[in-house]
C-alpha cells in the first residue's frame, strides 16, 4: 500500500475555512472534521512529534483527504455536524440524540438572570436557545454575548456570596449587579436584548442600539456612544445568515473549473436544504473547451450513464442517488430545455436546470466555484503530473535534461499607472512561492513595457550575481520579441549564461493553445494545444500574470486615498452614514453580506447587491 504524500497535498491547500473528510484506501470515510485555516489544521496531523495514540492510528490509515471549502468558520462547522450525523465516522465521537447536543440557558426567573452553558434534558425553569452542533461553539456565543450585553455567567452559590465585584466586571465581562452596581430595571434591559438577540432579532437590537448611540453623541456622551459602537461590532461578529442549512429543497449545484491541461467539474448535493458534501470530477480534455462545453458533455454521462449509480458526495462509495427536481449550473448550456425534458422522463418529476440564480442559491454556486479552482489546483499540482508536463517540456525544446527551475515575468499596469513587475518561480513540485518576487517599476515612460521588463530583469539577475538567489534553467518572458529583445540585452550586460530564453506570445486571438514561442535568433515553435509541455508554460505565464496583477492593483489602491464607499454610484452621503451607523466602521461594511447591507434603512436588495460587488471587485 503506497503511503499517502501528505507534503505535496499539504503544499498546495487553501488557508480558507472549510470541512475535511479522510477516506481509507477502500474509499471509506475514517473521520470529518473542520477547520478555521485547512491548512494550518491538517498540517497539524503530519507532524513527527507529539500526537495522541488516536490520532496516529487514524493518519496510519489515511489514503486520502477530501476538503469542502466553506464560506465561514460557521458554516464549516454546521457542515461538520450534518456529516458526521449521517455518516457516523468511527473516529469521530457521536452524539446520540439531541440531549446531548449543548444550548444557552437563561434563568429568566431570577431577579439578576444568568446565561450559562447546558446539557442534559431541559426541565429547569427558563429559557432554552439551541441546540448548538457543538460545545464549542456554545462557548464561543457565550463570550462574545459576555462581552456585548455583560449578563452574568456565574453559578448562583458564587452569586450570593459576593461583597465586592469579581474579575469579570473589572474586565467589563458583567455588570456586577451581585454588588448593586447595577440598577434592576438596567440590568433587565441588558437581559431583554441578550435575549431578543438569541431569538434572532438581531435586526431590533443593532437598531436600538443605533439610536442609543445617537442619542449620545448628541449629548456630547462620546464615551456611552463608543460603547454602544462597540456593541454594534461584537453583535456583527455571531450574527450570521444561514446558507449551510438553509431553505428546503433538493438539488445539485455543478461548476466548472478550467485551467491549460485540466478541467474540473464539482458537484455539491444539496438534500433537504443541508449541503451533504461535494464530489470533484476530471474529465478528460483533449483541447481548450469553453466551461458551457465541459457542462454540456457531464450532464448527460453525470445522470443518465446506463447502468451506473452515480457516486456519493461524501463517501466516494457506489450509491444510488436521485436525480434532483433542480439543478444549478455554473455556466449555461445550450439544449438545456432538451436536459430537462430527458432527466424529467428518467425521474417521473419537473426537473429544472438554471445558472441565473439570485440569494442562497447564488452563495452555493460561488462556494462551488471556490471548490472546484481548488481541486484543479490540488489535481494539476499532482507529482506524477507535473513530472509528465516537465519531461514533455524538455523533449520539445530539445533540452539536455529535465528543468528543474522555471521563472516567468509579466508587467502589470493600468495605462501606465502604478506598473508592477512580477517573477514567480517553479521547481519539480510546482510553485515554488517563497521565492515570488514584485518591483515596483520607478523612473520610466508610464506605458513603456519595454523599459519597465528591463528594469525588472536587472534588479533581479544583479541580486543573483551577488549570491542573493539561484538562476533559472528556463527564463519565460510574458510577450513578443520587443520583451525578448529586452533580456537579452541584460543577460549579456551581466554575463549571465546557460539560462534559455523563451518569450511567450499570445497570437492574434489571445486564446489558451494558441501561444507561439519565440527563442534568442528569431526561431519560432508552436506546440499542440494538448501537448503537456505546453500546458506547463500555460501554467506559470497565468500564475505571472495573476501575480502581477494582484500586485499592480494593491499598489494601486494604496495611492487612492478615497474611502472605498465613496467610490460606489448610488451611495451618497446619507447612505454612507446610515451604513456606517449600522456597521460602526468601513472595514465591517465591506465585511457584511450583501443581506445584511440590505437590511440598512434606505438600501434596497439591488442597491445591497451593487455595493456588495462593488465592495469585493474593488
Amino acid at each position: 500500500m503506497t503511503a499517502f504524500d501528505h507534503q505535496a497535498f499539504l503544499k498546495h491547500l487553501t488557508s480558507r475555512p472549510g470541512v475535511y473528510r479522510m477516506l481509507n484506501q477502500s474509499g471509506d470515510l475514517l473521520y470529518v472534521g473542520k477547520a478555521k485555516n485547512l491548512k494550518n489544521r491538517l498540517s497539524s496531523y503530519f507532524r513527527s512529534t507529539a500526537l495522541a495514540a488516536k490520532t496516529l492510528a487514524l493518519v496510519s490509515r489515511i489514503q486520502d483527504v477530501e476538503i469542502t471549502v466553506t464560506a465561514s468558520e460557521i458554516e464549516a462547522l454546521l457542515l461538520e455536524q450534518s456529516l458526521i450525523t449521517e455518516y457516523k465516522p468511527p473516529f469521530n465521537i457521536m452524539f446520540r440524540d439531541d440531549k446531548s447536543y449543548p444550548w444557552i440557558y437563561l434563568s429568566s426567573r431570577d431577579e439578576f438572570p444568568r446565561l450559562a452553558f447546558y446539557r442534559g434534558a431541559r426541565k429547569k425553569d427558563g429559557k432554552y436557545f439551541g441546540p448548538f452542533p457543538s460545545v464549542q461553539s456554545v462557548r464561543d456565543s457565550l463570550h462574545i454575548l459576555q462581552k456585548t450585553f455583560r449578563v452574568r455567567q456565574c453559578e448562583d452559590t458564587f452569586f450570593k456570596n459576593r461583597s465586592k465585584p469579581c474579575l469579570q466586571y473589572q474586565i467589563k465581562r458583567c455588570s456586577a449587579p451581585c454588588c448593586g452596581l447595577i440598577s434592576p430595571e438596567d440590568y433587565a434591559d441588558d437581559v431583554q436584548h441578550a435575549q431578543m438577540f438569541l431569538d434572532g432579532k438581531s435586526d431590533a437590537v443593532m437598531t436600538d442600539y443605533a439610536n442609543k448611540m445617537d442619542q449620545a453623541s448628541r449629548a456630547m456622551k462620546f464615551e456611552k456612544a463608543a460603547l454602544y459602537r462597540d456593541q454594534i461590532k461584537r453583535l456583527q461578529q455571531i450574527q450570521e445568515r444561514q446558507y449551510v442549512v438553509g431553505k428546503q429543497g433538493n438539488l445539485d449545484v455543478m461548476a466548472v473549473a478550467i485551467n491549460p491541461g485540466g478541467a474540473c467539474v464539482l458537484v455539491m448535493f444539496i438534500r433537504g436544504g443541508r449541503l451533504l458534501g461535494n464530489k470533484a470530477f476530471f474529465p478528460k480534455n483533449r483541447r481548450e473547451e469553453a466551461q458551457a462545453e465541459v457542462l454540456a458533455a457531464f450532464l448527460p454521462q453525470f445522470y443518465l450513464s446506463p447502468g451506473r449509480d452515480r457516486t456519493n458526495a461524501v463517501t466516494g462509495s457506489a450509491r444510488a442517488t436521485d436525480i434532483p427536481s433542480e439543478i444549478v449550473l455554473s455556466h449555461g448550456v445550450r439544449d438545456r430545455l432538451l436536459f430537462e425534458e430527458t432527466l424529467g422522463r428518467e425521474s417521473s418529476h419537473r426537473v429544472r436546470i438554471s445558472n441565473r440564480v439570485r440569494g442562497h442559491r447564488k452563495r452555493w454556486v460561488a462556494l462551488a466555484l471556490t471548490n472546484a479552482e481548488q481541486s484543479l489546483g490540488s489535481y494539476l499540482a499532482n507529482s506524477n503530473n507535473l513530472q509528465r508536463r516537465l519531461s514533455a517540456l524538455q523533449e520539445a525544446l530539445a533540452l539536455p535534461s529535465v528543468p528543474t527551475r522555471l521563472e516567468c515575468f509579466d508587467i502589470s499596469h493600468s495605462a501606465g499607472e502604478a506598473t508592477v513587475a512580477s517573477c514567480v518561480v517553479f521547481d519539480q513540485k510546482g510553485p515554488l512561492k517563497s521565492d515570488y518576487r514584485r518591483f515596483n517599476i520607478e523612473d520610466i515612460t508610464p506605458g513603456d513595457d519595454y523599459a519597465a521588463m528591463s528594469q525588472a530583469l536587472r534588479r533581479r539577475y544583479t541580486r543573483i550575481k551577488k549570491g542573493e538567489g539561484r538562476l533559472p534553467d528556463l527564463l519565460f518572458i510574458d510577450g513578443g520579441k520587443g520583451q525578448l529583445g529586452e533580456a537579452e540585452k541584460v543577460l549579456e550586460e551581466l554575463q549571465i549564461a546557460g539560462v534559455q530564453l523563451i518569450a511567450v506570445a499570445k497570437g492574434r486571438a489571445r486564446k489558451a493553445g494558441n501561444e507561439t514561442l519565440i527563442l534568442p535568433g528569431g526561431q519560432t515553435l508552436k506546440l499542440a494545444a494538448d501537448n503537456p509541455g505546453l500546458h506547463l508554460i500555460q501554467h506559470i505565464r497565468d500564475e505571472s500574470h495573476r501575480f502581477a496583477i494582484t500586485a499592480h492593483r494593491n499598489r494601486r489602491d494604496r495611492k487612492r486615498k478615497e474611502s472605498l464607499l465613496e467610490q460606489i454610484d448610488g451611495v451618497g452621503p446619507k447612505r454612507r452614514r446610515a451604513l456606517l451607523r449600522r456597521f460602526g466602521d468601513a472595514a465591517r461594511v465591506q465585511a457584511a453580506s450583501a443581506e445584511e447591507l440590505a437590511k440598512v434603512a434606505g438600501i434596497s436588495s439591488l442597491l445591497a447587491e451593487h455595493i456588495y460587488t462593488s465592495l469585493h471587485n474593488h
